[in-house]
C-alpha cells in the first residue's frame, strides 16, 4: 500500500480557497476600515483581529454553534439541504477565519502609510471611490498585501484546532497534514508522522525566504 499523500493536496486545495476569500474580503474591508473614525476603527480592528488571539478551539467552537445544524446560519443552510459541518467547505471557512486577521492587519498597515495627498489628488482629478481604490491605494499597497497574504496561506495551511471542531478528520475528505501528524503520532505511526512535519518545515521555510525577500525588496523601493 502506497504513501497516502491526499493530506497534502487537501491541504493545498484548503488553504488556496481560504486564501482566495481572505485576499478579497482583507483587503476591502481593511480599505473602508482605514477611513473610518479613529474610535470606529479601534472597534473594527478588535473585532477583525479578534481571531489572531483567540485559541483555534475557541474559534472553531463558536464556528460550530454557527454552522452546526441547530446554529443561526447553520440550520437555515440545513433546511435548504446544506450541511457544512465535517466537509472540506467546513475545513476552508476555518483556515479562512484564522487566516483573515493576518492579510487584514497587512492591508491596512499597507493603505494607512499612503499619503493622503496622493489620495486627495486623485479624488481632485475626479476619480471616484471605486478608481481611487483600483487605480490608486490597492497597486501603492500592493507589495505589503503580498507578503500579509503569504502570511496568511501559511497560517491556513497550519491550521489545525478550529479544523478538527467543524471538519473532523475524515481521511481523503477533511484530513490536513496537521490532522495527519497529530492522528500518525498518537497511533505511534512514527514514519508517517516524520514525513509531514518534515512537509511542514519545508513549507514554513519556503514562506519565510518569500517574506524576506519581499521586505528585503520593499526595503529598497
Amino acid at each position: 500500500m502506497g504513501f497516502d499523500i491526499s493530506p497534502f493536496i487537501i491541504s493545498l486545495k484548503v488553504s488556496f480557497l481560504a486564501t482566495m476569500i481572505t485576499f478579497v474580503s482583507g483587503v476591502i474591508v481593511a480599505y473602508f476600515v482605514t477611513f473610518m473614525k479613529k474610535r470606529v476603527r479601534i472597534i473594527m480592528d478588535t473585532v477583525f483581529t479578534l481571531p489572531m488571539v483567540l485559541p483555534p478551539t475557541v474559534a472553531g467552537f463558536i464556528l460550530l454553534v454557527i454552522l452546526g445544524r441547530n446554529g443561526t446560519v447553520g440550520k437555515i443552510l440545513y433546511n435548504m439541504g446544506i450541511d457544512v459541518i465535517f466537509t472540506q467547505s467546513a475545513a476552508v471557512i476555518a483556515a479562512a477565519v484564522v487566516s483573515f486577521p493576518m492579510i487584514y492587519r497587512t492591508a491596512r498597515s499597507s493603505f494607512e502609510r499612503i499619503d493622503e495627498d496622493i489620495l486627495h489628488s486623485g479624488r481632485i482629478t475626479g476619480m471616484n471611490e471605486f478608481e481611487l481604490f483600483t487605480k490608486v491605494a490597492f497597486p501603492i499597497a500592493l507589495p505589503g498585501i503580498i507578503g500579509g497574504t503569504v502570511l496568511g496561506f501559511s497560517r491556513a495551511f497550519g491550521e489545525f484546532g478550529a479544523t478538527l471542531m467543524i471538519a473532523g478528520n475524515i481521511p481523503g475528505e477533511t484530513q490536513t497534514i496537521p490532522m495527519a501528524i497529530f492522528f500518525a503520532a498518537e497511533g505511534n505511526d512514527m514514519n508517517t508522522a516524520y514525513i509531514w512535519v518534515f512537509v511542514m518545515l519545508s513549507m514554513a521555510s519556503i514562506v519565510l525566504y518569500i517574506m524576506n525577500s519581499i521586505s528585503e525588496k520593499n526595503s529598497h523601493i
